[in-house]
């Protein structure tokens, strides 16, 4: 396993992150303890999760559950809540009352402890916020982010899904507490979906945080999805059917390479984002062990400047902004 500095920070991570977004409504609790143990096995000490995570979309009942299934896999000991390098969430509604979401202080204080209740730890070592709260001012956000820190039960904070400005916002007003601010940034990006290769991956690099890609295989459509639907393996359904349509052609090249490369897909878009110099550990969301094995197989994969090439003509990407759009 290779590991690297999470952003500007002294925290060595692997670089496959292990996303647990399908433990629980996915993956019973049983499998997803063999799957951290495989993780932790084959190196990777950098699993992701988040309070909201446990039910299928639009089951509220169930939110929680992974943390909880992460929880009871810490409480087998054996070292494994000292091995791993754990990042959770907060932001989406936890309940129906109005302090339940959101970035409050109040919220704040609350899905701390809820968390490290369902997760049996002490502290998070990465405290993520999922969205941007528009309605809640930084001096607030960082005011209570510092309480945490000060208790030790935070010792890092990151983002996800945040816009550049954001992230500039977030840091600027860190500075001005004297206080680190975010260390990583959690962002969709692959190689059909390189908005962020704009704003977001600049901010990223000018203030030192790490960036962890989501959705590495776009919802599976980078795992050969063709191929596979010809073999009567997997059907696509709602939106992703809809980016299938759009980027048929896309894909379709896309496959081709890579049977020429000698690869499976989803190695090649994994190995992908891992030559991409802001990313530090894209996340693979296994349900099964299997799947896990297949996307470890990325990290040996090393594409040369041709591959890359051709790979950009095929999902072109974005210069920086304003020179992707203007003179």
């Amino acid at each position: 396993m290779e590991y690297t500095n999470l952003g500007r920070t002294g925290l060595s991570v692997s670089r496959l992150c292990l996303g647990t977004m399908n433990f629980g409504p996915l993956t019973e609790p049983s499998d997803a303890h063999r799957i951290m143990d495989q993780a932790h096995a084959a190196g990777v000490n950098f699993f992701d999760t988040a309070n909201v995570y446990g039910g299928r979309p639009g089951d509220t009942t169930a939110r929680g559950r992974t943390e909880e299934i992460i929880g009871d896999w810490f409480a087998q000991g054996g070292g494994r809540r000292e091995r791993t390098v754990l990042a959770t969430k907060l932001y989406g509604a936890m309940g129906e009352w109005p302090n339940e979401r959101g970035l409050s202080a109040l919220n704040i204080r609350r899905a701390c402890e809820a968390s490290l209740k369902r997760l049996r730890t002490d502290h998070i070592d990465v405290y993520q916020m999922h969205h941007v709260d528009r309605a809640t001012p930084w001096e607030e956000i960082w005011q209570a982010m510092e309480v945490l820190t000060q208790q030790g039960k935070v010792l890092y904070v990151g983002s996800s899904n945040f816009a550049g400005w954001h992230i500039a916002q977030a840091q600027e007003a860190a500075a001005r507490r004297r206080y680190l601010g975010l260390v990583s940034e959690q962002s969709l990006y692959n190689l059909i979906a390189r908005t962020v290769e704009l704003e977001v991956l600049p901010a990223a690099r000018h203030y030192g945080l790490g960036v962890i890609p989501w959705s590495p295989l776009h919802g599976g459509l980078l795992g050969g999805v063709l191929r596979k639907e010809r073999e009567g393996v997997r059907r696509v359904d709602g939106r992703a059917r809809a980016t299938l349509e759009a980027k048929r052609d896309s894909i379709a090249a896309y496959e081709e390479f890579c049977e020429e490369l000698g690869h499976e897909p989803g190695d090649v878009a994994l190995a992908w984002l891992l030559h991409q110099p802001a990313v530090t550990a894209p996340i693979v969301g296994p349900r099964t062990g299997e799947q896990l094995d297949a996307a470890l197989r990325a990290l040996d994969l090393r594409l040369d400047e041709k591959a890359l090439e051709r790979l950009d003509e095929i999902f072109p990407g974005h210069r920086e902004a304003p020179e992707d759009y203007a003179w």
